[in-house]
């Protein structure tokens, strides 16, 4: 089952985007006044206006910048997988990403950078005008709060790649406005705690069966805890809250609680967490849907449907195939994961192997003869109609439940044996000791190519990064190219972060400094 509000979310996006069409956040214009006045009146508007901000979630592409889904780039950023595509001209923009030699004009980067701050926009229009439309309280104070906790959503992407970023909390209201000052990553995450802090005082605990994939306060709680183990692990310290010190013991308190109170658990199949059965299902602490409602043709604005572009572009280049099809095959899988894995339950549910392939394959850019079989061209996901392409139905899991064990875990909770264990034991696998170092390798075991991974390794500092992320010599059974294709050396003066796109300095006015190493 697809979740309720993004089935009918493209039948009322034309009225947003009279006031949010612009592609970059310092083009957005203000709201006209009139359009305002005679729109933000009614309960049925404001639930329209919260479904154009649940949007941006699916958006995985700008026009006529790049395609560029979350997962595809934190996994390139990654030792996990490579650039890809079908040849070195195709797979450029991501191969960048893979080698970190990113110029300030990666169109990848810069559609990221969009997107996030289109969502921002959106949340921010939200909340301006919600207090002044004829609406019932409860419906108030649970759509402010799910608005709250998607604008923290944007922003955490956000600065998690950039880490320099301008900070609204408003949306700008006159052109001497547009240009904007970078905050410190410190008022972006005490911002960010903030909005999660009071999402999670207002939202629902459950959400009936046609509102399926709202967001919870679980959601909530898990987003915090994944901001705070970020920020403190970079920066070493708290997050304030206004005057709420959000700490290891505060974080710790709200995944307890989710781990007793939601009625999240894990799947006794692992695998079920990526089949279209497992959608939603009890082990997803928050997830974005995708899908074919509607079915979308345009190539020219691929994010007007809700298909998956990360399980279109990550697939292998298959045709003739009774199960897998038409795949772009960025994003192929390292030689070292597969490593890594090859004796764990789970290798079989995360990557797949290119003799697993029925049909004819087109072997692309620094293929490895491994894709991830997480988001993938596989026939349990092909849209029912639509242009092909554009219409993969696979959901992104963005928190399971696995994940809030482990995070519990790596902040010492009393049960954090148990907790490591209950994630082993549903793979089949014997105890081991609740050691930070083994907690982080079940992590990158239970997680792989699901884009944390690269987060994980810059949260546990520079040198170690550098240390994952910088390799060379390593050349599996079925790679194809030259050596030094698959070679990769991370550059430790950038610390992690993105550069800043080079049209967002231009249009700041001098107002923007680019980001280190770059």
């Amino acid at each position: 089952m697809k979740n309720n509000i993004t089935k009918t979310a493209k039948a009322f996006l034309l009225i947003f985007l009279l006031t949010a069409c612009g592609d970059d956040f310092l083009d957005l214009k203000p709201l006209d006044q009139v359009v305002s006045t005679n729109f933000y009146r009614t309960e049925e508007d404001a639930y329209r206006a919260l479904i154009s901000v649940y949007d941006v979630l699916t958006y995985q592409s700008t026009p006529g910048v790049s395609w560029a889904p979350f997962v595809t780039v934190a996994d390139v950023l990654s030792d996990d997988a490579f650039g890809g595509g079908s040849d070195a001209n195709d797979g450029l923009d991501f191969n960048q990403l893979n080698l970190h030699e990113i110029p300030a004009t990666n169109p990848v980067v810069h559609a990221t950078w969009i997107k996030n701050y289109i969502g921002v926009y959106r949340a921010n229009l939200f909340l301006e005008v919600i207090d002044d439309i004829e609406a019932s309280d409860d419906f108030k104070q649970r759509t402010i709060a799910e608005v709250k906790f998607m604008r923290a959503y944007f922003y955490f992407e956000q600065v998690r790649f950039f880490e320099n970023i301008p900070l609204l909390t408003n949306t700008l209201s006159g052109p001497s406005e547009y240009s904007q000052e970078q905050n410190t990553p410190k008022e972006v995450y005490d911002q960010i705690a903030l909005d999660l802090v009071e999402a999670i005082a207002d939202l629902p605990e459950t959400v009936p069966a046609d509102e399926a994939g709202r967001i919870t306060k679980w959601a909530a709680q898990g987003l915090l805890a994944r901001v705070y183990l970020f920020y403190n692990g970079v920066y070493g310290a708290e997050l304030e809250a206004n005057g709420t010190t959000v700490d290891r013991t505060f974080v710790l308190a709200e995944l307890e609680d989710l781990i007793a109170n939601s009625g999240h658990d894990l799947f006794e199949d692992y695998s079920m967490n990526f089949s279209l059965e497992g959608e939603l299902g009890m082990e997803s602490v928050f997830e974005i849907t995708h899908g074919d409602t509607p079915p979308w043709w345009d190539w020219n604005y691929p994010r007007g449907g809700h298909g998956n572009l990360a399980a279109q572009m990550q697939g292998p280049r298959v045709t003739g195939s009774d199960n897998w099809d038409r795949g772009w095959s960025f994003g192929t899988v390292n030689h070292k994961l597969a490593l890594f894995m090859e004796d764990d339950p789970r290798f079989e549910h995360t990557i797949l192997l290119e003799e697993e392939l029925d049909g004819s394959l087109n072997k692309g850019h620094q293929h490895t003869g491994y894709f991830s079989r997480k988001y993938t061209s596989d026939a349990e996901h092909w849209g029912a109609s639509g242009q092909f392409e554009l219409n993969r139905t696979a959901n992104f899991r963005v928190i399971r439940f696995s994940d809030v064990l482990l995070m519990a875990a790596e902040l010492d909770s009393p049960n954090k044996q148990e907790y490591l264990d209950r994630v082993r034991e549903r793979v089949g696998l014997e105890s081991v000791p609740a050691t930070h170092e083994n907690i982080m390798i079940e992590r990158r075991l239970e997680l792989s190519l699901e884009g944390i991974r690269y987060f994980d390794l810059l949260r546990q500092g520079i040198s170690y990064a550098d240390q994952e992320l910088t390799h060379s010599g390593i050349y599996g059974p079925n790679y194809e190219g030259e050596q030094h294709i698959f070679n990769v050396n991370f550059n430790p003066a950038t610390n992690g972060f993105l550069p800043i796109p080079q049209t967002e300095i231009d249009l700041s006015a001098g107002m923007f400094n680019q980001n280190s190493g770059y």
